[in-house]
C-alpha cells in the first residue's frame, strides 16, 4: 500500500474511533451498556423495605417490582457500574410513611442514604439503630423525621460518615452523645431544632475536617467557653448557634483560629453585652452574619467597616440600643442590611450616605424600621439604584417621597409607613410589587401606576380624587387597602381582578349603588367598605362571593332587606351591617354560616393565603378592621382577625323575631342586634351558644320571659337587654352576677322584670318565673271580678232607690 494512503486509512480510523467515544459519552445513561447489574439478594432487601412502607401517595415505589429484576433502575437506587452493588438510596422528601426495614443492612457497601423529609422511622417510632453498622456510609440524611427515642451514641461507630443531617428529627428530650466526635471524617454536621440538650461539646475540637456546623435551637446555656471550642475548629466555614440560650460572645481569646468561617449565625440569644466586645468582628472573612434578638448594645466598632467579604448582615430586634457611626461605604459586597427595631436614633440623609458607594452597587435589601430616626426623606440617593426592597417604617422620618425613586428599576418592594411624609405620592417604578406609605400626611391625588403591583396600601392618609379605570389594569393585585382617606366617587367596573383577595375601603367619601366590581372578585377573602355613602340594596350575587370571610358594609345608606343567600357565604366569620337603614327580618337559614358553627370554625390559618402571614405583618396590615365589641371599640390585625365571629345587625329597621336557628351558631362570640324593630321571644336556646362572649338586643320591642339557658353562657361577659318589654323573673347564676355588676343598666326599661338584682321584687306566688305570668295573670282576674261586682252591686242598689222615689205615691 502506497505510504500516503496507509496515512489516510490511519486517520480515518482514528476520527471513527474519536467519533464512537463521544457518541458514546453523549448517550443517555439508560442507553450506556452496565457492566454489572442489581444482585439478587439486594434487590430482595429492597423488596422487603418496600413491604414496611404504608404510604407511598406519589408513587416513587412503583418502580420497585419483583418484575423488573435490575433494581439498579429503580427509583431513588444507584449502583456501581462494576460491582453492581446498591451505592445511593435518596427517597428524601418523598411522603413516605411506614418504618425502616433493617433489611437494609444486607446493602453492605451503601454509602449514601437520604430518607429525610419523609414519615418514616424505625421501630415503635424509635430510631433505627442498625444503620450505626454501614461501614462504607459517608452520607446520612434522616432530617425531619420525627423520632421518639434518644440519639443513640452508637453514630460514633460510622467512622467514614462525612454528611451527617438529622435537623428536626428528635421530639423526644435526649442529650447529644460525645460520641459523635470519634467522626473523624465529617465535614457537616446538622442537629439543629430538635429537643437536644448537652452540658459538654469539647468533643467537637477531634472533628478536624468539620466545614458546616447547625446546632441551632441546642440549649446550651451551662457551656461558657462555646467560643473557646470553636475557635479550635479552623476548618469551620458555616456555624449556626441561633437560639442556644449562649451566655456570652465576648470571651476573651489570644487569637482567633477561624479564618475560614464564612457564615455566622447567632441569633436568639441573650448576651447583653456591648457591642464593641463580641469577638467576630475581626474575622474578615465571614459573609453572612446574624446577631438578630441579641440584644448587643452601644456603637457598632469600626472594624465593621473593613468586613469586605460581607455580603448579609442581621442586627433587627435588639431593644432599641444601638447605634451606627460606622462608615460602611466600602463594603461593596452588600446586599441586605437589616436593623430594624436595633438602632436608638440617627439622622435617614446621614445614615444614607454611609451605605456603600461602589461602582458595583450590590445593596438590594434595606430595612430600618422601627428605629427613631428623624430627618428629612434623602431626595438623592442615585447609589442605591440596586436596591429591590427598601424599607423605613414607624420612624419620624419628614418631608416628601423623592420623584427619584422612579429611576430605582429594580425596586419591588418600598415600605415608608408610619412617619411625618408629605405632599403627594410620586410616579413609582413600573415594577413595583408592594407599597406600603400607610400613615402619613400624603395628599393629593394617586396615580395608579405601577401595572405589577400586588399588595397596595395607602391607608390613614389624606389623599383625595376618585379611583380612576386605571385602577382596572393591576391585575396582580392581591390586596388593596385605601381606608382613612378622603377618596371619592364610584369604584370602576372593572371586568376582572384575579388575584384580590382583600378590599378595604373604610372611612372615605364613596358613593353610588353598591359595586358591582365586587361581584367579580371571585377570590375575595376580606370586604370593608365601611363608613362611606354607598346606597342601595344589598344584591343577591352578594351569596356567591364563596371564599368571603369577612364582610363590613356598616355606616352606609343600604337599605331593603338583607339576601337569604347571604347566608350561602359558608366560611363568614364577620358580617357588620350595622348603622344602615336595612328592613325586613333576619334570615331563618342562618346555620348555613357553617364558619360560625364551633364544629366547622375554619381556625386562625386554614385557607388563609400564604402571604397574609408575611405581607400583612411586613406591610401595615397591623390593623386590618375594627369593630365595636363588648361595648368597645377594637381593633384587629393580622394575628387576631381570624378569631373573630361576630354578626352585628344593630341600629337599622329590622322586624320580625329572633329566629330560633340563631343559637345554632355556638362558635359566635358577639353578638349584636340592638336598635332594631324586633318582636318576639329570646330564643329559648340562646345557651346553646356556648362560646358567646357578648349579647346586644336593646332597644328593641322584645317580649316574654329572660331564658333560664342565659345562665350557662360562661363565655359571656356582656349582656344588654335594655328597653325592651321582657317581664317576669330574672334568672340567677353567677356568670350573670357578674355581667350585671359590670354593667348595671342591662336590665334598664322592662318595668315588668323583678327579682334580683333589681330592687324590684316579684309577688309572693311568683318565685317561678315560669308560671309568674299566669298567676300574675289570674290575681288580675280576681281583682277584676271583685270590682265588676262591687260596680254592679252599686248599680242595683241605686236603680232600687231611684225606682223607689219615681214610682212613690205623692
Amino acid at each position: 500500500m502506497h505510504p500516503s494512503a496507509a496515512k489516510f486509512l490511519l486517520l480515518i480510523v482514528a476520527a471513527a474511533s474519536s467519533f464512537l467515544s463521544v457518541a458514546s459519552h453523549g448517550l443517555p445513561p439508560r442507553q450506556l451498556k452496565r457492566n454489572a447489574s442489581c444482585l439478587p439478594h439486594e434487590r430482595d432487601a429492597l423488596l422487603a423495605f418496600k413491604e414496611n412502607i404504608t404510604s407511598d401517595p406519589e408513587g416513587i415505589l412503583s418502580s420497585w417490582r419483583r418484575g423488573r429484576k435490575d433494581c439498579c433502575r429503580w427509583m431513588g437506587v444507584t449502583c456501581s457500574n462494576q460491582t453492581g452493588h446498591v451505592l445511593e438510596l435518596d427517597l428524601s422528601q418523598r411522603n413516605l410513611a411506614g418504618q425502616i426495614s433493617p433489611s437494609l443492612l444486607s446493602l453492605e457497601h451503601l454509602e449514601h442514604l437520604d430518607l429525610g423529609g419523609t414519615y418514616l422511622s424505625g421501630h415503635d417510632g424509635r430510631f433505627p439503630e442498625f444503620l450505626c453498622s454501614f461501614k462504607n456510609l459517608g452520607y446520612l440524611d434522616l432530617s425531619e423525621l420525627s423520632f421518639a427515642s434518644r440519639l443513640p451514641a452508637q453514630l460514633g461507630n460510622l467512622s467514614t460518615l462525612e454528611y451527617l443531617d438529622l435537623h428536626n428529627a428528635y421530639s423526644l428530650p435526649s442529650e447529644v452523645p460525645p460520641q459523635l466526635g470519634n467522626l473523624s471524617n465529617l465535614r457537616h454536621l446538622d442537629l439543629a431544632y430538635n429537643y437536644l440538650y448537652t452540658t459538654d461539646i469539647s468533643w467537637l475540637v477531634r472533628l478536624h475536617q468539620l466545614e458546616y456546623l447547625d446546632m441551632a435551637g441546642i440549649n446550651l446555656s451551662t457551656i461558657d467557653n462555646w467560643l473557646h471550642v470553636v475557635n479550635m475548629i479552623p476548618s469551620l466555614k458555616s456555624l449556626s448557634l441561633s437560639n442556644c440560650s449562649l451566655p456570652r460572645a465576648n470571651q476573651s481569646l489570644t487569637h482567633m483560629n477561624l479564618t475560614k468561617l464564612e457564615t455566622l449565625e447567632l441569633s436568639t440569644n441573650y448576651f447583653g453585652h456591648p457591642i464593641a466586645s463580641s469577638r467576630f468582628w475581626n474575622i474578615t472573612s465571614i459573609q453572612f452574619l446574624d446577631l438578630t434578638s441579641t440584644y448587643l448594645y452601644g456603637p457598632f466598632p469600626d472594624a465593621l467597616g473593613r468586613m469586605t467579604s460581607l455580603s448579609f448582615l442581621g442586627f433587627q430586634e435588639n431593644g432599641n440600643s444601638a447605634t451606627m457611626a460606622v462608615d460602611l461605604k466600602n463594603l461593596c459586597e452588600l446586599e441586605t442590611l437589616l436593623l430594624d427595631g436595633s438602632l436608638s436614633s440617627g439622622n435617614i440623609t446621614e445614615f444614607i450616605e454611609k451605605l456603600p458607594q461602589c461602582s458595583s452597587r450590590k445593596l438590594g435589601y434595606l430595612s430600618l424600621n422601627d428605629n427613631n430616626m428623624t430627618g428629612i426623606m434623602p431626595q438623592v440617593m442615585g447609589h442605591l439604584t440596586s436596591l429591590t426592597a427598601l424599607s423605613l417604617s414607624n420612624n419620624s422620618i419628614s418631608g416628601s417621597i423623592s420623584p427619584g425613586l422612579q429611576n430605582f428599576t429594580s425596586l419591588e418592594e418600598l415600605s415608608l409607613s408610619s412617619n411625618h411624609l408629605s405632599g403627594q405620592i410620586p410616579l413609582l417604578p413600573r415594577g413595583l410589587e408592594i407599597l406600603d406609605v400607610s400613615m402619613n400626611f400624603l395628599s393629593g391625588h394617586f396615580h395608579f401606576g405601577a401595572p405589577y403591583i400586588g399588595v397596595l396600601i395607602l391607608s390613614s392618609n389624606k389623599i383625595t380624587g376618585s379611583i380612576p379605570e386605571k385602577f382596572c389594569e393591576l391585575q396582580y393585585l392581591r390586596d388593596l387597602d385605601l381606608s382613612n382617606n378622603s377618596f371619592a366617587g364610584e369604584l370602576p367596573v372593572c371586568f376582572s381582578m384575579p388575584y384580590l383577595h382583600s378590599l378595604l375601603l373604610s372611612n372615605n367619601e364613596f358613593s353610588g349603588k353598591f359595586p358591582s366590581l365586587i361581584k367579580r372578585l371571585s377570590n375575595l377573602t376580606l370586604l370593608d367598605l365601611s363608613w362611606n355613602k354607598f346606597y342601595g340594596t344589598l344584591p343577591i350575587w352578594i351569596g356567591d362571593l364563596a371564599e368571603l370571610r369577612f364582610l363590613d358594609l356598616s355606616h352606609n345608606m343600604l337599605h331593603g332587606s338583607i339576601p337569604a343567600n347571604i347566608t350561602h357565604l359558608r366560611r363568614l366569620q364577620l358580617l357588620n351591617l350595622s348603622f344602615n337603614n336595612i328592613s325586613g327580618s333576619i334570615p331563618q337559614s342562618l346555620s348555613k354560616l357553617m364558619a360560625m358553627a364551633k364544629t366547622h370554625m375554619p381556625g386562625p390559618i386554614t385557607n388563609v393565603p400564604d402571604y397574609w402571614n408575611t405581607d400583612w405583618i411586613n406591610y401595615g396590615f397591623l390593623d386590618i378592621l375594627s369593630a365595636v365589641t363588648k361595648h368597645q371599640h377594637h381593633k384587629y390585625g393580622v394575628r387576631n382577625i381570624f378569631y373573630i365571629v361576630d354578626i352585628d345587625l344593630s341600629v337599622n329597621h329590622l322586624t320580625g323575631g329572633i329566629p330560633d336557628e340563631m343559637a345554632s351558631l355556638d362558635g359566635l362570640r358577639y353578638l349584636n342586634l340592638s336598635r332594631n324593630c324586633l318582636r318576639g321571644n329570646i330564643p329559648e336556646n340562646i345557651g346553646a351558644m356556648e362560646l358567646v362572649e357578648s349579647v346586644d338586643f336593646s332597644w328593641n320591642r322584645l317580649s316574654g320571659e329572660i331564658p333560664t339557658s342565659l345562665s350557662d353562657l360562661t363565655f359571656l361577659s356582656v349582656l344588654d337587654l335594655s328597653y325592651n318589654n321582657l317581664s317576669g323573673r330574672i334568672p340567677s347564676g353567677r356568670q350573670l352576677e357578674t355581667v350585671y355588676d359590670n354593667n348595671p343598666t342591662m336590665y334598664d326599661g322592662n318595668n315588668n322584670l323583678c327579682g334580683p338584682p333589681l330592687q324590684r321584687n316579684c309577688s309572693s306566688g311568683n318565685s317561678d318565673p315560669k308560671h309568674g305570668n299566669e298567676k300574675a295573670s289570674g290575681e288580675n282576674s280576681e281583682s277584676l271580678f271583685f270590682y265588676f261586682g262591687l260596680v254592679s252591686g252599686f248599680a242595683v242598689g241605686l236603680w232600687g232607690v231611684l225606682c223607689a222615689l219615681l214610682f212613690k205615691k205623692p
